[in-house]
């Protein structure tokens, strides 16, 4: 009986014990949730959608209370727009998402003004009142130019002004984050809003400027793509224009200036006094007509941080998620045979300024040049691998090590720094083979006996009195003096040689042309296989790489302005520089108006960005002061 009585108490205090497990468990959790939904703050943030207004047009002010909920919202107090006429609002518009089981939720107040007069405004905070607790908005400034008069802000007979339609149709620049460390990739996608009907091919105005960013860009579709998005209750059709890997080459806040695009619109004939919106959208008569409207993009600002301190001995720069490889193709040779080291170095970062690791080689051995080969993978996001075959020949006979070759980058997913590590290589050298060869000369009366004795001969009927004396022939004076010249020749080549090596300006000065040539004979190859986008990627190759060697401008920091005045410095004429702008804008548009490359004439886009290499070879001189400024006075 107490065996049974203490069985059944151990029973209780194992259901007791399991009671309060599963208590504290749900406590715990509600407590977390609790936590959890307070970490959404609730704000109230005032915004303006154009900073630069301008008397006699419309702009539009919101007021945004965001949070995990907007439940219990009373008394919104807008402030008093002094200064302003209200031609529209309250406009009131409400969203809610739940990702992931969390729920965030805002509501937007709209008021669309116009300024009363030029100057510079600033419009109060509004406030809002949720479960007892007050919020207030920032206050906004306003400057407000000089506009047109009315009767000249209508751009067509339908008297739809600009204002009107980039409500219905714009460009937005959409950046992955804007606070990133220097070499880290940012992903700009540009995107196309509309509600109107596009009536053509859109053309570009202006591409954008990376300055201060290295740029790849992404793949993306050849035609444009629309889905449906609702924005503040309207219904738009969305696409993407472009998407570009920026990799920041400096620090502090940089700016990607926007993207502009012509985009040809129908707008529907006005009928007698109706307002062009009242059948914007239909007409039973189908009378319209196209009107070109400059879509522009907003600017982007991005907040690139140093990287931090504490850098490994062996980091060269690179950033991203990496993993390296080096393999030895022997332990075993023999002395003046070759030895082939082979590193890969593969993930995704900024794989073409990966620079490779150093290769500390012991005494005794001879070292070449590598052969380079990277793949690069332009999707989500930049990827691919980066290889170097390493030959290198021993010359003496013994046991060689070759100490751990290192690898680091920075991972700024992790904020840290990562080395990565091969095994140190032993390498084995035995003595190579020796071929003695013997060369046997004389008449054809001399015979050999046996392998070590040979015949001497007896006669000399063959042996005649010289002349004259060697010394004296000319032969001998030219084999005299031929060596020194030779000697001279060599040593004066051999100054250039080093002088033009030793200055890695001069030497891409020089070969600028030949690379460009190469280039353009592989974009040929491209046309007449009819591959339209690589011939204008290499076309547009050869153009940028001749600016670049020619006129010694760093990869990461090329723009076409900036080749434009680096070329007006070398008094290159306004002619030459507008057709090289025309030719770089024409091989870039096509890339990214669909179809257009179809319509283009390849041959004369061929012929003309060869022209235009040819007149910079002809007129950009050497002996100028600002190409001795360039390439070093000494080397000119």
């Amino acid at each position: 009986m107490n065996a049974i009585g203490s069985q059944e108490s151990e029973v209780r205090s194992q259901k007791i014990s399991d009671r309060i497990t599963k208590y504290f468990s749900l406590f715990t959790f509600i407590l977390c949730l609790g936590l959890f939904n307070q970490s959404f703050a609730q704000q109230f943030v005032a915004s303006v959608a154009e900073i630069d207004a301008a008397v006699n047009e419309p702009f539009q002010v919101s007021f945004t209370f965001s949070g995990s909920s907007i439940n219990n919202l009373s008394n919104f107090s807008p402030p008093a727009f002094e200064n302003f006429m209200i031609l529209s609002g309250p406009n009131q518009s409400t969203s809610i998402q739940i990702i992931n089981g969390t729920q965030s939720a805002s509501i937007t107040y709209t008021y669309v003004l116009q300024a009363k007069s030029v100057g510079t405004f600033t419009i109060g905070s509004a406030s809002i009142n949720q479960s007892g607790n007050t919020y207030k908005s920032n206050s906004l400034v306003i400057p407000v130019r000089k506009g047109q008069p009315k009767n000249q802000q209508q751009k067509n007979n339908n008297e739809v002004s600009d204002v009107d339609i980039a409500k219905n149709l714009y460009i937005r620049a959409i950046v992955d984050k804007t606070k990133a460390y220097k070499g880290e990739q940012i992903t700009v996608t540009y995107k196309l809003y509309t509600r109107l009907s596009i009536a053509s091919q859109m053309g570009v105005n202006k591409l954008p400027q990376y300055q201060g960013f290295w740029a790849e860009e992404l793949e993306t579709s050849g035609n444009i793509s629309f889905t449906t998005e609702i924005i503040e209750g309207k219904q738009f059709r969305v696409g993407v224009l472009k998407r570009v890997a920026l990799f920041p080459t400096q620090t502090g806040t940089l700016e990607v200036t926007p993207f502009e695009l012509a985009v040809p619109i129908q707008i529907q004939k006005q009928r007698n006094s109706k307002s062009v919106w009242d059948d914007f959208f239909g007409d039973p008569f189908g009378r319209s007509e196209i009107y070109e409207f400059n879509a522009k993009s907003n600017v982007v600002n991005i907040d690139v941080q140093p990287l931090p301190d504490g850098q490994p001995q062996s980091f060269k720069g690179a950033v991203g998620d990496y993993s390296f490889d080096a393999k030895l193709n022997s332990n075993t040779v023999k002395s003046n045979e070759p030895l082939t080291l082979n590193i890969n170095i593969s993930g995704s970062g900024n794989i073409k300024l990966i620079d490779m690791p150093e290769i500390n080689l012991p005494n005794g051995f001879e070292k070449y040049e590598p052969k380079m080969n990277e793949q690069i993978m332009r999707k989500g996001r930049v990827s691919g691998s980066k290889s170097g075959e390493y030959l290198f020949v021993p010359r003496v006979v013994g046991i060689r090590e070759i100490q751990p070759i290192e690898f680091s980058y920075f991972d700024p997913s992790n904020k840290r720094y990562v080395t990565l590590k091969s095994e140190p290589f032993k390498i084995d050298i035995k003595p190579g083979d020796k071929q003695a060869q013997t060369e046997f000369a004389g008449k054809e009366d001399i015979k050999e006996l046996g392998t070590d004795i040979r015949f001497l001969k007896t006669g000399i009927d063959d042996v005649r009195k010289k002349e004259d004396y060697v010394i004296n022939s000319t032969g001998f004076i030219i084999a005299g003096i031929l060596p020194f010249a030779i000697s001279l020749v060599v040593i004066g080549w051999k100054r250039k040689y080093d002088k033009l090596h030793g200055n890695v300006v001069l030497l891409r000065y020089q070969k600028a042309q030949k690379v460009a040539k190469n280039r353009l004979k592989t974009a040929k190859k491209l046309m007449d296989t009819q591959n339209h986008k690589e011939y204008y990627t290499e076309l547009s190759s050869a153009l940028f790489g001749y600016l670049e060697d020619k006129l010694h401008i760093p990869k990461s920091e090329f723009t076409i302005e900036r080749a434009s005045e680096e070329l007006r410095n070398s008094n290159i004429t306004e002619e030459l520089i507008a057709e090289l702008k025309a030719g770089a804008e024409k091989c870039e548009f096509v890339r990214f108006a669909p179809g257009a490359e179809k319509s283009t004439a390849m041959q004369e886009m061929y012929d003309q960005i060869a022209d235009v290499i040819i007149n910079l070879e002809k007129n950009i001189s050497v002996g100028t002061p600002f190409r001795r400024e360039k390439l070093g006075k000494r080397n000119v």
